[in-house]
């Protein structure tokens, strides 16, 4: 279980070609963000990455030696074009084997499709046996529990590794939050702040966001620019985020640097 609360960086790895492809479009990263910052927690990092056994493999060794927090959404299916499970293991050097406690749900959700008519309890049967396929994870995992159709994901050195579906992937990731990583919750009390800027040049107002950030280290300023979609009129979004004290006071100065540079919060008459 983890202990150092204020430094863990958070991780997201998007598996499957057809995010790449534009098949389909993703839903994680939104969802996870939102999970996140209703537990007081922040993403620090996300990657999409392709079903590629190599590639996920040099991805996983990357970010087991980074000692990060990471969540993997996709590819821990049994078909030919999935390989996260294979992929974790070779990052790690280890052998996949058949997971008592997964092997206990397939079982269980044999018997569920059974009791609605569907295929057989005879777990020797190839349909079963490839069911069972689901259930070979790296050696030392445990099991992530799903509550869609029982059929688990995997946590491996603060790995979870959950399917691509987001109606089992999310339920999946809030028990992960919930269950094993609790005392992170809140532990970083941190606020941000924003406001509009017309009539401002990013240019003008970069030496300002330098010298805010320099002034008050523990704040972050930001500066969203905007050309006009929509029929706005062309501004800039500047912000701060950190801790709530020193963000007030960064965001004071900038609020008046704005003014001092000739910038507007009221949108030009049209």
């Amino acid at each position: 279980m983890v202990t150092d609360t204020a430094s863990r960086r958070i991780g997201l790895i998007i598996v499957g070609d057809e995010i790449l492809s534009g098949r389909r479009q993703d839903k994680h990263f939104a969802k996870v963000v939102e999970m996140l910052s209703m537990r007081g927690m922040k993403l620090s990092w996300a990657q999409v990455l392709p079903d590629d056994r190599e590639v996920l493999a040099d991805a996983y060794r990357r970010s087991f030696a980074s000692g990060d927090i990471v969540f993997s959404c996709g590819g821990i299916g049994a078909t030919p074009d999935d390989h996260t499970r294979q992929a974790a293991a070779a990052a790690l050097g280890l052998s996949l084997a058949l997971h008592p406690l997964a092997e206990e749900a397939i079982v269980q959700r044999t018997r569920d499709l059974v009791a609605k008519g569907q295929g057989s309890l005879d777990m020797s049967t190839p349909e079963n046996q490839q069911r069972l396929q689901m259930g070979m994870f790296p050696s030392g995992c445990e099991i992530i529990p799903n509550p869609y159709n029982r059929i688990p994901g995997f946590y491996l050195r603060d790995h979870s590794f959950v399917p691509g579906f987001p109606v089992m992937a999310w339920p999946m990731l809030e028990w992960t939050l919930d269950t094993r990583y609790r005392e992170l919750q809140h532990t970083v009390v941190h606020t941000e702040h924003s406001f509009l800027v017309f009539g401002l040049p990013e240019s003008r107002i970069t030496l300002s966001l330098q010298t805010l950030e320099s002034r008050w280290p523990g704040v972050k300023a930001f500066s969203l620019p905007s050309v006009g979609e929509a029929g706005a009129a062309p501004h800039i979004e500047l912000g701060v985020k950190g801790d709530p004290d020193a963000a007030a006071q960064a965001l004071e100065f900038l609020r008046a640097e704005v003014e001092r540079l000739g910038g507007s919060f009221v949108p030009p008459a049209r």
